[in-house]
């Protein structure tokens, strides 16, 4: 009976880009051959660990989300076991109806998406004629410039108005 299954991983952090890659082939490889169907892949990349493992400090994080037989998780840990480059690696069963819609959630999120691309209608270009543009006039206001006796004068005409 298959169940679903989540592999967190850790490489260490000397492998160059290439050798993460190989590794990265070489666990889906592992997993394939014992009959698991592998559903997503979240690589997470290098980060810190929280303590100190084998020596090293930082480690290159990955996760896979597949399906498998349940006897075929022991062949898989048993090779992660072998290879020095994984230096740390849990394997989590989803069991519970909960813990099976967390999983497909994450599944989800993580495969990645095919989008499925329609030809755009082709749409013939109409050449484009230059033309010069237009500017238009804007009238020139005259500003009136208040001075301060007229300023004066004008709340004093304002108030002789309102006394009569």
């Amino acid at each position: 009976m298959t169940k679903k299954y989540e592999l967190l991983f850790v490489l260490k952090p000397t492998l160059v880009e290439e050798e993460l890659q190989a590794k990265i082939n070489y666990l889906k490889e592992i997993l394939e051959k014992n009959g698991a169907a592998i559903a997503a892949l979240q690589d997470m990349g290098t980060r810190r660990l929280a303590y100190q493992v084998q020596k090293f400090e930082r480690g290159h994080y990955g996760v896979f989300y597949f399906e498998a037989p349940t006897d075929s998780i022991l062949e898989v840990e048993r090779n992660l076991r072998i290879s020095e480059d994984f230096i740390k690696f849990m394997t989590v069963k989803y069991e519970k109806q909960k813990e099976i819609r967390h999983w497909n959630k994450l599944v989800e999120k993580f495969t990645p998406k095919t989008e499925t691309k329609t030809e755009a209608p082709v749409v013939e270009e109409t050449p484009v004629v230059e033309e010069t543009p237009v500017v238009e006039e804007t009238p020139v206001v005259e500003e009136t410039v208040v001075t301060e006796a007229a300023a004066i004068e004008a709340p004093a005409a304002t108030q002789e108005t309102t006394e009569a």
